[in-house]
């Protein structure tokens, strides 16, 4: 179980991303396709927006108890919450392998 501490700053990570998405967007376009002049004051504010506005500042943790490595982006778990959700029979269509 991670700290509810760093499960909570990740979802306001999330909420701030989600917050200003569209703007990063917006100036990312300008910087990939302007005049010089406005790439230089679209590249000032966009560095001038705070951290967490950057989605890569957002960390995969596990749904179940916010475990954050071994996450499997399909199931939204981490590994050993898959397993043990897979041997209990709690996840459809999910068997184990034997050959």
């Amino acid at each position: 179980m991670a700290k509810k501490s760093k499960i909570a700053a990740n979802e306001r990570r999330k909420a701030v991303v989600l917050r200003y998405a569209e703007r990063r967007a917006a100036l990312k376009e300008i910087i990939r396709t302007g005049a010089p002049q406005e790439r230089d004051q679209a590249m000032r504010e966009l560095a001038r927006q705070p951290r967490d506005a950057s989605a890569t500042r957002v960390r995969n943790r596990d749904s179940v108890d916010g475990r954050p490595r071994g996450h499997l982006t399909k199931f939204g778990l981490s590994r050993v919450r898959f397993r043990e959700m897979a041997h209990r029979g709690e996840l459809p269509g999910i068997t184990k392998a034997s050959w």
